[in-house]
């Protein structure tokens, strides 16, 4: 395994990548955003340090349903075959199942608006669907060469035009076909989706027996199956799902219950990470699991895996944490910090997400995951978050009390995060953590413009003069990574302000010219040159993530509602959880029986 500044070279989102290989969706790697990958900040326009426009929050969407709480008969009708077969055998299923069974129609009754939105989210403007149309078809022009020259592999190497397979998911394959489901589903590329189901069906071996990184297989696989079943009813995708969750059980045999970050899906058998500081498990990995594996035990009515990740939480809401920070590097066998290094990038990152994610999916009412989520963010806006001279937002990284002035691309997805968790803050800060988001999102857009490719580099720094540019080679290659684009999405939707869309087309125009090639789509080395020498990797993310952000960011507000679904951190959609719904739903289906 080839290393980078002693880190695996292929980390996945919560590592660095080096420039010739995939991201955190392939190689060997495994960590989902790599100890590079810094934290996303954002800048003022330029002259602006000191004056910061308030964030408006977001007028009534245009087109958007008053009556919003139309049930899944309203599903497109370009899915509608697809929906119809899948809602037939769970009426009837619906009829026999006792209790105790996950009752697919129930769910859907509690959501409050039909998942596609009321006309697949089709945005009246006409420039506006233009633009998601042209989404769509890179999509399916990304999918199709997939399909030819790699079907069955993990992803496509379109300059070679040869499928990979690395060694991140311990055997599993088609990984781009899982990350793709739900994508090719909303955006109704319905053949697509049917060859992938197939695939699913026909070819999907979850019998392999490999070094698999738990999270990348969970945040792709478990979490690409979840968000399937969970569009579609498929009762196939919920099978492979449970079957997949319960052979990551193992890795949690460990004296604190802090799973290590490689397991054997055959044997069982797990290990931490060689490079992870004395065998420690990373922050970011196993604290990237709770909104998977609470919907696992949601389906298959088993407490355990819940169980396993409230016992990880109860362990970190317990242990010392240094200035109320989280470090990244933690031992499963002593349950003690290894080594004082924060990020909200790189090895951190998600952890933070599935917080507030946590408390959101609850449908408000996890109070603790709440209560973390908002003592770390205090922690890091007093010790990490930091303002340039030029008048941008970023947020360091801390290594042991020192300040690392630099923010890698991994972290920008920081700034939706905030913007999702802000209207739940105390009243005083709400608009405060608004225009953090926005803050934080305009810096991460800088990094974009400020690259002679508007495509932005895996890191960028804030010293020696540097503003949002990356001063090292090795910090300049982009691999088609989501996470800004991510914060533009959700920043639209909180608060409507046109400047998103309008950089979300700027990445669509810099993505075609520089990173579209004869058979896919590709990375690039250096974001500072537009003569661009590709890296042969079109990640399964690309199709998961920034396809399916970009496509939403274009797409109205009622298409996978926020009022509904939390993407998980690979951009897989995952229902809220109503219980008071589900439970009223339960009582008045028994009273009726009686």
């Amino acid at each position: 395994m080839l290393l980078l500044g002693g880190f695996p070279c292929c980390l996945q989102k919560t590592e660095i990548q080096p420039v010739t290989v995939g991201s955190r969706s392939e190689n060997d790697v495994t960590v989902k955003r790599p100890k590079e990958q810094e934290q996303r900040g954002l800048t003022p326009a330029k002259g602006d340090a000191g004056t910061k426009p308030k964030v408006i929050r977001k007028p009534p969407a245009p087109h958007e349903d008053a009556d919003g709480g139309r049930a899944q008969e309203e599903l497109t009708v370009s899915r509608s075959k697809a929906a119809e077969s899948a809602s037939e055998r769970v009426t009837s299923a619906d009829r026999q199942a006792d209790s105790d069974t996950f009752n697919f129609k129930k769910f859907h009754r509690c959501l409050l608006k039909p998942p596609l939105g009321r006309d697949n989210g089709k945005p009246a403007d006409p420039q506006t669907n233009e633009r998601r149309e042209k989404v769509k078809e890179m999509m399916k022009f990304a999918w199709d060469n997939y399909k030819t020259y790699a079907w069955g592999k993990n992803e496509l190497r379109p300059l070679t035009k040869n499928g990979h397979i690395g060694n991140m998911f311990g055997g599993l394959r088609g990984a781009s076909i899982i990350d793709s489901l739900d994508t090719l589903y909303i955006m109704g590329l319905m053949d697509e989706y049917n060859e992938a189901q197939e695939w699913v069906q026909t070819s999907l071996d979850l019998n392999s027996n490999g070094e698999a990184s738990l999270f990348e297989v969970n945040i792709r696989y478990v979490g690409g199956l979840l968000a399937a079943y969970y569009l579609t009813g498929e009762e196939l995708f919920k099978s492979k799902a449970l079957e997949l969750g319960e052979k990551l059980l193992p890795a949690f045999n460990t004296p604190t219950g802090i799973p290590r970050g490689v397991i054997n899906l055959g044997s069982g058998t797990s290990w931490s990470w060689g490079w992870a500081s004395a065998g420690s498990s990373i922050l970011a990995e196993f604290g990237t699991l709770h909104l998977e594996f609470v919907h696992l035990t949601e389906l298959s009515n088993n407490p355990i895996y819940t169980e396993k990740v409230m016992n990880i939480r109860k362990l970190l809401s317990k242990i010392e944490k240094p200035h109320g920070l989280y470090p990244n590097f933690l031992s499963p066998v002593s349950g003690n910090w290894v080594q004082h290094h924060v990020s909200i990038g790189g090895l951190g990152d998600s952890f933070y997400e599935y917080l507030i994610k946590s408390y959101l999916m609850s449908d408000k009412t996890d109070e603790e995951a709440k209560d973390m989520y908002y003592s770390a963010l205090q922690a890091i806006e007093a010790n990490l978050v930091q303002k340039s001279p030029g008048g941008l937002t970023y947020v360091a990284e801390w290594r042991g009390g020192i300040l690392d002035h630099k923010m890698g691309h991994l972290a920008c997805f920081s700034g939706g995060m905030i913007g999702i968790g802000a209207d739940d803050g105390e009243p005083e800060k709400r608009q405060h953590y608004l225009d953090l988001a926005a803050e934080i999102t305009h810096t991460c857009h800088e990094s974009y413009t400020r690259s002679e490719t508007k495509l932005g580099p895996e890191a960028f720094r804030f010293d020696s003069g540097a503003e949002a540019t990356a001063n090292r080679l090795s910090d300049r290659y982009y691999i088609l990574r989501p996470e800004v684009i991510e914060s533009y999405m959700y920043m639209w939707r909180l608060t409507h302000d046109p400047k998103y869309r309008e950089w979300g087309w700027e990445a669509v125009e810099a993505l075609e010219r520089y990173c579209r090639v004869e058979s896919g789509f590709s990375g690039i080395r250096d974001v500072y040159t537009m003569t661009v020498s590709h890296d042969n990797m079109q990640q399964s993310f690309f199709l998961s993530e920034t396809l399916k952000y970009l496509y939403l960011l274009f797409s109205d507000d009622d298409l996978l509602s926020l009022e509904d679904w939390v993407f998980n951190t690979e951009a897989h959609p995952l229902p809220i959880i109503r219980r008071s719904c589900l439970q009223d739903n339960t009582t008045q289906e028994k009273m009726v029986s009686e």
